[in-house]
């Protein structure tokens, strides 16, 4: 410890022990932030269930997104005045505190709302991380740290699922958040310990895009917000909706008047005029949306449609998920051997497009075997494609804005999945209703008065057996048709479910078509060998010649 304890006025003259002792600091940091979003998805059906909220079922993901994405470039502004330690330190504690909130919660609205708290946490610490790499490697090593932090979010992302399915069928969903604290202390630890705190020479606080900031979050959340509630808990022309979407665009647009006019933006506009930036920060978005609308719902439709287990469902997304972390370290080798990224862009987001609409074919007498193909399929797309664009906007701007762009790439990455789960959630929660009155048999529904069949729009009666023997119950007391017209209304709510699955899927399927005609405009330049600003020519995309 003495040598992180040591001063030091540079990230790049510290002992490699400190450096690595850093590197398990925040990769256990990562592996919590990755725990935290894979179990969560799997445990969401049971936690609907137990609370009583199946309209709150994005909210729960939304929240923690939104809240997410308003921090990354703040929180990323503030550790270039401040410096990391405090922040990462910080973020850490904060989110391990968010989740044991998480953990008591007694309603959908608390669980939300602390969601919302773990999502700052979770901002803070993803800029930290990606920060702090640039920090401590040059770009001629960090393609190697990277597979470090790509190793941690693969054992989060793998465990996660399986984890949150046994912990949910075992001891409760409430230990889904509770498993984020042993984890969490030891990362706090090692970055208490071996980070070293080194301060910025600028301090000046002067340099906080105050205004900038607070715009961003008020332009972002409202916009969000209309986005999650429109047609499910309010009409899209009620003066909620309207009122939020009012409020969402006069902050957009005087977020980006005050941008243009910043000296030192939280989100610099400029970079949007360089074609190459432009082009991957959209694909980016898009194909962060999509693959949301292919995950999220994965375990809604292989528990509730086809009938499985919260572990089974928790399983479906571990093939991807090993899909998409080796196929992204091999798309990474790939492009730094061969110096070209344009084919993986394409083919990878080509390929998840193909996966997504695999999904579309999903019925409930669909096999657990062939849901896993298909969720495979789509992750061998999004690995080929995961590494490429991080990748392509570092390389194409000036060495001194790395860092800037690197954040923009993450805040418009989170923006596409905040985007993607309130509107695929709102689709699932308009689509669910008359799609399961329209598969009631007639000789069924002209049996069961009106008010009794509304109390099962909601698909939460027919996530847990304990709910679905309760309703048995009831109806096998009115007689031997009761049971019968149980059944058809359980067969009736598993294609009702799947219907909207369908059209949730594709939409995601459109969404992800959208990127691949997008990504076919990328430029490729050759990749920079050095990373010191003397040794590199401006960059004039348009004097490139031949390239499309």
């Amino acid at each position: 410890m003495s040598a992180a304890r040591a001063k030091h006025t540079s990230y790049h003259d510290l002992p490699r022990s400190a450096v690595m002792a850093t590197m398990v600091g925040l990769m256990l940091a990562v592996l919590i932030a990755t725990l935290d979003s894979t179990i969560v998805a799997t445990a969401l059906p049971r936690i609907v269930a137990d609370l009583q909220g199946f309209e709150h079922y994005s909210g729960v993901v939304t929240a923690y997104l939104v809240a997410s994405t308003a921090c990354l470039p703040i929180a990323g502004k503030l550790s270039d005045l401040y410096g990391r330690k405090f922040f990462l330190v910080g973020s850490v504690v904060w989110f391990v505190a968010a989740s044991a909130l998480c953990g008591m919660s007694h309603t959908m609205f608390q669980l939300v709302m602390f969601r919302a708290l773990q999502g700052i946490g979770a901002g803070v610490l993803q800029t930290m991380a990606f920060s702090t790499i640039a920090d401590l490697y040059p770009p001629a090593e960090r393609g190697r740290v990277i597979g470090w932090l790509v190793s941690a979010y693969a054992l989060g992302s793998v465990v996660g699922p399986y984890l949150g399915g046994v912990i949910t069928d075992g001891p409760g969903w409430r230990w889904v958040f509770y498993v984020n604290l042993p984890v969490g202390i030891i990362a706090l630890l090692f970055l208490i310990f071996y980070f070293p705190h080194i301060r910025p020479e600028r301090q000046a606080k002067s340099n906080i895009d105050y205004i900038g900031s607070i715009t961003l979050i008020a332009w972002v959340v409202p916009a969000l917000l209309a986005l999650s509630w429109g047609g499910r808990d309010y009409a899209w022309g009620s003066g909620t909706i309207l009122g939020l979407a009012a409020v969402g665009s006069v902050c957009a647009a005087i977020f980006f008047v005050v941008e243009m006019k910043a000296s030192e933006p939280v989100l610099p506009l400029k970079l949007f005029r360089n074609p190459i930036v432009s082009n991957s920060l959209v694909v980016a978005s898009l194909t962060s949306a999509g693959m949301y609308g292919a995950t999220l719902f994965i375990p809604l439709f292989v528990q509730s449609v086809i009938g499985r287990s919260a572990t089974e469902s928790g399983s479906i997304i571990t093939p991807m998920t090993l899909a998409i972390v080796v196929t992204a370290i091999l798309s990474g080798q790939w492009i730094s051997h061969t110096g070209r990224y344009r084919p993986m862009a394409i083919g990878g987001v080509a390929l998840a497009t193909v996966g997504t609409y695999l999904l579309v074919r999903l019925n409930p007498s669909a096999s657990y075997r062939t849901v896993v193909f298909d969720s495979v399929i789509v992750g061998l797309g999004l690995g080929i494609s995961f590494p490429v664009f991080n990748l392509v906007i570092q390389n194409a701007v000036e060495v001194r804005l790395i860092g800037t762009a690197t954040s923009l790439a993450q805040f418009m990455r989170s923006m596409g999945s905040a985007l993607g789960v309130a509107v695929f959630g709102s689709i699932l929660s308009n689509q669910f209703a008359p799609a399961f009155h329209q598969a009631i048999p007639p000789e069924i529904a002209a049996r069961i008065p009106a008010s009794v069949l509304a109390r099962f729009e909601n698909p939460q009666v027919f996530m847990t057996a304990e709910a679905g023997e309760r309703a048995d119950a009831a109806f096998s007391a009115l007689g031997p048709q009761g049971h019968a017209a149980w059944l058809a209304l359980q067969t009736a709510a598993r294609t009702g479910l799947a219907v909207a699955l369908q059209r949730l899927f594709l939409t995601a399927t459109i969404v992800m078509l959208v990127a691949t005609f997008v990504v076919l405009f990328l430029r490729e330049i050759p990749l920079r060998k050095s990373n010191r600003p003397k040794e590199q020519a401006k960059l004039e995309i348009e004097e490139v010649p031949g390239l499309l």
